[in-house]
């Protein structure tokens, strides 16, 4: 990716500083360390080309539609949770903050603007966490639901909480009403880890209007049940560049142990593939929920070494995918425990999110900018 000193990013933007550095701090432009000078950074220039442009006035309504899927300009209105300066919040709260002390249990009551939140013991028909399982619970809750449209708020979160129960049977088996980091804990046999999950269940809770939230929108737009709704969130989640992103994480500490960690990156970048432990656009000075999370644990050798090269060679911090996949070591986790952590502690924002489009009355129906072959029309007498 080509980078512009500041004075190369101002003379395109045709800016002040100011504006420059607000525009990093509200991620419109990502930015990292000069390797040849730490005093110094460097800037997006496709970032700083897209803004260019769009203060130009040359860019047409469609390509500006464009761009606000891809990392762009907010396209709904939301007050569950924002990213402002390189920190997240939910609602009002700081989430790094918030998340040493607070269980996904009182998130939940915080995003859904709710009394008392508590998930319903499970009927333990599973020994372990089941992603599959959640799937087919959720499945046949679908059919069975109402669909969302003409019931009031109070009836919704009450579906809701009904809702992360179902889910928690699946990702969280436990006949006991302990807390839900308690049940995973306890359901992987490893309750050293308890508080490490908490924070983590708290930290994934929402984050904005990522690509599982978006899809979940979508669904409770057409007055489809929350269930469909959190089932559509879960489908997009499993998707290597966003949940399941924990897979290509592992894959590099494997390369690492096998190669070191200097010679894994610059083979990745040397062979153009993607580095999923590194960076996030919408954190230009690193992922603020990495760090809360890896404050709690020693990385293991092989994750510091990474992490340490990475930043030399890459300039980017690394993120939530990183730090998820380190602790799943630590605590000696199972493989796919990133995966179910996110699910568990995201199925309290896409409900969130669910019950707010609901609210809003819309329905999200972009338009598809045609690029097919050319089509002839009839001329208008």
């Amino acid at each position: 990716m080509p980078w512009l000193s500041a004075e190369q990013a101002l003379e395109k933007l045709g800016t002040k500083p100011q504006t420059l550095y607000a525009n990093v701090s509200r991620g419109r432009i990502r930015a990292k360390p000069d390797a040849t000078d730490p005093r110094r950074r460097l800037y997006s220039a496709a970032d700083v080309m897209r803004l260019a442009e769009r203060h130009a006035g040359r860019r047409k309504t469609e390509t500006v539609a464009a761009d606000t899927m891809q990392w762009g300009d907010p396209v709904l209105p939301s007050a569950i949770s924002a990213i402002l300066d390189g920190r997240l919040y939910y609602r009002d709260q700081d989430a790094a903050t918030w998340a040493e002390h607070a269980t996904l249990e009182e998130t939940a009551a915080l995003l859904w603007n709710s009394g008392q939140i508590a998930a319903a013991p499970g009927e333990a028909l599973e020994a372990a966490p089941s992603l599959e399982r959640a799937f087919v619970l959720l499945a046949q809750r679908v059919t069975h639901d109402l669909p969302t449209l003409g019931r009031s708020p109070k009836v919704l979160k009450a579906e809701a909480q009904s809702i992360l129960s179902t889910v928690a049977a699946a990702l969280a088996p436990d006949t006991t009403a302990s807390p839900l980091h308690l049940r995973l804990a306890m359901s992987w046999c490893r309750p050293e880890a308890a508080n490490c999950i908490r924070r983590a269940l708290v930290l994934l809770a929402d984050h904005e209007l990522n690509a599982s939230t978006f899809a979940t929108r979508v669904a409770a737009s057409s007055g489809a049940t929350l269930s469909a709704a959190v089932l559509s969130g879960l489908s997009t989640l499993t998707g290597p560049l966003h949940g399941g992103a924990w897979q290509g994480v592992a894959s590099l500490i494997e390369d690492v142990d096998a190669l070191g960690a200097g010679a894994t990156i610059r083979q990745a970048l040397t062979q153009g593939r993607s580095l999923p432990a590194f960076g996030h656009p919408l954190y230009p000075d690193g992922d603020i929920r990495a760090k809360a999370l890896m404050s709690q644990f020693a990385l293991p050798p092989s994750y510091a070494k990474l992490a340490a090269v990475g930043q030399e060679i890459i300039g980017e911090s690394v993120n939530i995918d990183f730090a998820l996949t380190a602790m799943t070591a630590v605590f000696n986790l199972p493989d796919n425990a990133p995966l179910v952590i996110f699910a568990l502690a995201r199925t309290v924002g896409w409900l969130a999110h669910a019950m707010e489009q609901v609210e809003s009355g819309h329905l999200i129906r972009p338009r598809a900018r045609y690029t097919g072959p050319a089509i002839e029309t009839p001329l208008k007498a």
